[in-house]
């Protein structure tokens, strides 16, 4: 089984940085889309859930109407019924006939208002979802235009970058190869654990980039020799020299220029 080969120390630091520098490049592309991918998803969703409502609008109205058909013809068989007691009234022998055939028809006259009513109620529920349809149809064609530019700028930014950060994502995989298990997880838990993304950075005037707090001298002539890795102890973070630092941007520099 092939074993990683042994780097110096300065190699290693020398990778590690090379890995930062990468990585922080991913993170200018990513950050150039920003939340534009999330914009673009919670857009879609709104328009999904948008013409999900519409439809179930739709739906509703089609069996209200149908409802409303249904009572009109149940208010003309009233009519016909009243028509036929009314008429049966006619011919009775007496008042308990008289009054029994009365009695049917005002209660047919009750089942008509009741369903006269039911069908106003039914007609007003019509032109509020109507009216909620509308709006919602409105709000559809706005967000579905919103989305539609919000996707163009994305492929925009996408088609720009996209072959450059796969280029460097393998680069980057290329560099976690080179290095030691031990170093790659505290690169990777130092570089989730900070703001900026930077778990290896330079001294700059006497300090670690990025950072106000002041590295002995003697601290920083022990980093510039190379000869072990040494981390902030305010930060965490691993801390490489100046010289080194300027060496693998120009390199890196060289890399990035590709795109």
């Amino acid at each position: 089984m092939a074993t990683k080969k042994e780097l110096s120390v300065e190699d290693k630091l020398r990778a590690i940085y090379d890995l930062q520098l990468i990585d922080s490049r991913i993170d200018e592309i990513r950050n150039v889309r920003g939340e534009l991918p999330l914009e673009v998803e919670d857009l879609e969703d709104e328009v999904a859930g948008l013409s999900t409502r519409s439809e179930k609008l739709k739906s509703e109205l089609e069996v209200i109407e149908e409802q409303i058909k249904v009572k009109k013809n149940a208010i003309d068989e009233h009519k016909e019924a009243i028509k036929k007691y009314t008429k049966q009234q006619e011919s009775v022998r007496n008042n308990r006939e008289y009054n029994s055939l009365t009695k049917e028809v005002e209660f047919q006259e009750l089942e008509i208002q009741l369903a006269e009513k039911q069908i106003k109620e039914m007609k007003a529920s019509i032109e509020h979802k109507k009216e909620v349809i509308a709006n919602s149809k409105e709000k559809l064609e706005s967000k579905s235009t919103h989305l539609k530019h919000k996707k163009s700028e994305l492929d925009a930014i996408m088609a720009e970058t996209q072959k450059e950060e796969e280029f460097l994502s393998e680069k980057s995989a290329e560099y976690e190869a080179q290095i030691e298990e031990r170093l790659l997880t505290a690169y990777k838990r130092i570089r989730s654990s900070v703001r900026n993304g930077l778990a290896v950075v330079s001294i700059e005037r006497g300090a670690s980039a990025g950072s106000f707090f002041t590295i002995p001298p003697q601290t920083q002539v022990e980093i510039a020799s190379r000869k072990k890795i040494i981390t902030d102890e305010h930060s965490g973070r691993i801390l490489v020299d100046s010289t080194l630092a300027e060496e693998e941007r120009e390199k890196m520099e060289k890399l990035f220029s590709k795109f």
